[in-house]
């Protein structure tokens, strides 16, 4: 096997090497997987495969049609798309190019869209359909750069009289042209391939701000080349995987795997629709996947929903058996700690093994029942909620890593995870602990800087390199990294005491069956409060049973017999915290948190400032008054 040093040191400029080889390699192999309707027009989708092959041709043609609009080397092509296969293969083609992908979620508003588009010089907006088009036509006179708009669905690319003579265009087309151009100049995107250097910009990313506008993050070629090997030689995926990739690839979590998957080779299933996950796991039957906590939030509610709705033998069932997998899989990690050997006590084995018969293995088939390893990212595990699918065996490894660092800076070992923590940093990556606790961050994922923003760079790039994250953590002696908190969201109560906020809700989310997001608030006050806002379908199936039937969600959530409800998880997280962190009131929300409103990211994080505006006098009632030390 190649060494690490090799895999790591000697890597090419750019994944668009690694492509080149990677399609060199195994033209005929299965590459993606992706879904078209059923032919019968009901029923599950069906899945089409693309090999390798197939996939350089469509990315060859893109490339190649970019280049015949006259696109040149570094300059920006925005993506603004789902997760689908053509994310991928267009953005392959942008990097083939020698041009940049600018990724903008497709939910973006049109104010920030434009900004985006404006901001970083797009000359190309590769737009899905008619929705994202019309975002661009809207502020069409703010953007002079934007020579054309390419747009994937093809029934969608009809031009308007207001438009530019050829402003608009399909993805069909383009490659169509593409084709031409390669017909006439067949090595030119094998020379523009040949012509990149590992500092060239390959992609801005523009993250998302909680405040003020979004900065363009500056990734260059070596970030993704770098992370294509690292990822490869941590051995956690090989060829022989099935992935399933719904994240948002505009996202720098979702954008890693695929560079990961040109190194390793394996196949990627892909379907960003978030609705079909569930209906799709026992169809794609993945072997690895990738995902953000609330995913694994909803799953484990939605079996906790499940089995109370069975009645209460059924329930107590459930609650026996999580409560086992959890002493399971700490027994299991502590022993392989100290001895390189997960085996448990004789008689957690054998407990273990009548809850795997009666709930795991039902679990675990609805992943499609092959899945090896799944990863969580983007923000905090609750570590109970971890702990329970480590049990159930479904081994969620937790990785950590920012836009600025090209997401994979830290991921759990395999065999030897460790639950509650990011694991151990990538090859190739330098990580220490500032004296305030801060995490930093050195090696070849770590940005360019901020597009066009010199002073926001230097604030956390020192010139040797290193990088200030912003979030605060701890290493183990042997190199494991736990996350504590983010720096700034760090609540320092009026009476002197730092809280971190995450460690609150984290334990409540566990605890806490009916909950969808929570946030606890207490900077400067004189004790904690929350607010919690809970899983619709979850509440409304208890409402039901209660005697809430008929009523809206926020009537549900408005009810006492609901307020009762979630009182006594508040009461049960507070037995286990010190005073100043215990959530002494409460409000639920009438609404769930959402990317509509500007509350959670498109990855599902919680804005703080956000919410803390948007419910200023839920927050301001719990206080009034208040005289509590």
């Amino acid at each position: 096997m190649t060494d690490t040093y090799t895999l790591i040191e000697n890597r090419p400029p750019s994944v668009a090497h690694l492509f080149l080889e990677r399609v060199a390699a195994t033209p005929d192999i299965e590459a993606f997987r992706h879904p078209v309707p059923s032919a019968s027009g009901r029923g599950p989708d069906d899945w089409k495969a693309i090999s390798w092959a197939q996939a350089a041709d469509r990315v060859y043609a893109v490339a190649a049609g970019l280049i015949a609009l006259g696109v040149r080397p570094e300059e920006r092509v925005a993506l603004a798309a789902n997760t689908r296969v053509e994310w991928i293969l267009t953005d392959l083609g942008v990097l083939c190019s020698g041009a940049a992908t600018t990724t903008i979620y497709p939910s973006t508003n049109v104010e920030e869209t434009a900004y985006i588009l404006a901001d970083s010089g797009s000359r190309v907006l590769i737009a899905e359909d008619a929705g994202q088009l019309a975002k661009a036509r809207e502020r069409r006179a703010e953007l002079p750069d934007l020579a054309y708009v390419v747009v994937i669905d093809e029934a969608d690319a009809e031009p308007t009289a207001d438009d530019p003579d050829g402003w608009v265009l399909s993805l069909a087309e383009l490659e169509r042209r593409g084709a031409a151009h390669l017909e006439k100049h067949p090595e030119c995107v094998k020379e523009r391939i040949a012509g990149l250097s590992a500092d060239q910009l390959a992609t801005l990313i523009y993250t998302s701000g909680t405040t003020g506008r979004p900065k363009g993050v500056r990734l260059q070629h070596d970030c993704w080349a770098y992370m294509a090997r690292a990822i490869e030689a941590t051995g956690l995926i090989t060829e022989e995987d099935v992935q399933y990739l719904w994240l948002p690839l505009a996202h720098v979590f979702g954008k890693v795997l695929t560079a990961g998957q040109i190194a390793t080779g394996q196949v990627i299933a892909v379907d960003g629709r978030v609705d079909k996950i569930i209906e799709n796991l026992p169809v794609v039957r993945p072997t690895y996947m990738a995902a953000v906590p609330r995913i694994f939030e909803k799953v484990y509610n939605g079996v906790a929903a499940k089995a109370r709705e069975g009645g209460a033998v059924k329930y107590k069932i459930f609650q026996w058996a999580a409560g086992v997998a959890r002493e399971y899989a700490r027994a299991a990690q502590d022993n392989f700690q100290r001895t390189g050997n997960a085996s448990v006590p004789f008689a957690l084995g054998a407990k273990h093994k009548i809850a795997d018969a009666l709930v795991y293995g039902k679990l675990r088939e609805a992943f499609g029942g092959r899945l090896r390893a799944a990863v969580s990212g983007s923000a905090a595990l609750a570590p109970e909620i971890g702990y329970f699918f480590s049990g159930a065996g479904i081994h969620i490894l937790e990785g950590y890593g920012l836009t600025e660092s090209s997401a994979a800076s830290f991921v759990n070992p395999g065999e030897a995870y460790r639950t509650g923590t990011v694991g151990k940093p990538l090859p190739g990556t330098e990580v220490r602990i500032a004296e305030d606790g801060e995490i930093l961050l050195r090696g070849p994922g770590i940005m360019q800087g901020y597009h066009g923003l010199p002073d926001k760079t230097a604030e956390v790039l020192e010139e040797d390199g290193w990088f200030h994250t912003g979030d605060i953590g701890e290493l183990s002696p042997d190199g494991y990294l736990r996350i504590t908190d983010r720096k700034k969201d760090l609540i320092k109560t009026s009476g002197g005491k730092y809280i971190a906020p995450a460690e609150v809700e984290g334990q409540f989310k566990a605890a806490c069956p009916f909950v969808s997001n929570v946030l606890v608030h207490g900077a400067n006050r004189n004790f904690c409060t929350a607010l919690i806002a809970l899983d619709e379908p979850t509440i409304m199936g208890w409402a039901k049973e209660h005697g809430l039937a008929g009523r809206t969600y926020a009537e549900v959530v408005a009810a006492d017999q609901v307020r009762e409800l979630i009182d006594g998880y508040v009461e049960r997280v507070n037995e286990g915290l010190q005073r100043w962190q215990q959530i002494r009131k409460f409000r639920l929300l009438p609404r769930d948190l959402d990317i509509e409103h500007g509350e959670v990211t498109p990855s599902l994080k919680v804005k703080r400032p956000v919410v803390e505006r948007a419910f200023k006098d839920l927050l301001e009632e719990m206080y009034a008054g208040a005289r509590e030390a």
